[in-house]
């Protein structure tokens, strides 16, 4: 493993982070990513988590988040976009590494990697900020999900509170891990723009307790179809585990329990997709297109 000056210009040689050619697959660097890819206890124990591509990178520095370490491959280092990016990085302090390509497919277990793979520090709200942010739009609509298990369920459901403008999501009791390998790519970026928050069923029963608006989940014991609802601001939408869906007690929490009607031959929605109907019936008299 060598050091160099990264580029060009007088200015990136003047910022904090370096910049480090790797070529063994035994670089310390190289097997602490393997393990933030692969192991949820390394991802917690370090506060860190993995995410691919260039579009990722540019996400998260544009949302300010704070960048370790930012891998290029080579047809990344060919790239005016992706030397721009590293640039900027480095600039925030982020050591910068240069691979092979395999090299990079042993650090993402990918065989055809992304050219461009950030290792970022993980972000949840504390109690005190999420009590601040959700006093702070009486207007808003967040997302809690109880129990989900499945990453790209999850990702999905945080790109799809992006694009509707949730101010956030909540993850309840025993949720998959958010800062998966998984889950980051099924959010397309959006990761770095919902906010996210982690508590146990009784501090969410506690707070549903006092919730001001509309407290929605959606259940097959619910008798209200879902666009029927005045749903009162702020607005906190409760999902359930895959399987399971909503346990009782969560139920229970509720304000109101709606249903989305069907009449095809399946048993159930994809939790993605139900959260998605839901959002956007919520936000509807918010949305509208561009003129």
């Amino acid at each position: 493993m060598s050091e160099r000056p990264p580029f060009s210009d007088a200015a990136s040689r003047r910022v904090a982070g370096s910049v480090k050619q790797i070529t063994s697959f035994s670089n310390p660097l190289v097997k602490d990513i393997k393990a933030l890819v692969a192991q949820r206890k390394h991802r917690q124990r370090s506060g860190r988590f993995v995410a691919e591509g260039l579009k990722l990178a540019t996400d998260a520095l544009a949302a300010g988040w704070g960048i370790d370490m930012l891998v290029l491959g080579p047809e990344a280092r060919e790239s005016e976009t992706a030397r721009e990016v590293a640039a900027t990085a480095r600039a925030r302090g982020a050591t910068i590494l240069e691979v092979s390509t395999p090299v990079l497919a042993a650090m993402t277990r990918r065989d055809n990697p992304q050219m461009v793979v950030g290792v970022y520090e993980q972000r949840l709200l504390d109690g005190a900020e999420l009590t601040r942010a959700l006093k702070a739009d009486p207007a808003a609509v967040w997302v809690a999900l109880d129990h989900v298990r499945d990453p790209g369920n999850l990702g999905t459901i945080l790109r799809t509170a992006d694009a509707v403008g949730a101010k956030g999501v909540i993850l309840v009791g025993e949720t998959t891990d958010p800062f998966a390998v998984e889950a980051v790519r099924a959010t397309m970026g959006s990761l770095f723009h919902v906010p996210l928050a982690r508590m146990t069923r009784a501090a969410f029963q506690e707070m549903a307790a006092s919730w001001p608006g509309t407290l929605v989940g959606t259940h097959l014991k619910g008798s209200t179809d879902y666009r029927a609802i005045s749903y009162k601001r702020p607005t906190l939408l409760l999902m359930g585990n895959e399987q399971a869906g909503l346990p009782d007690e969560m139920a229970n929490a509720c304000t109101t329990l709606a249903r989305i009607p069907q009449v095809g031959e399946a048993d159930s929605l994809n939790l993605a997709v139900a959260t998605g109907v839901m959002l956007y019936e919520i936000r509807r008299g918010d949305l509208a297109l561009d003129a």
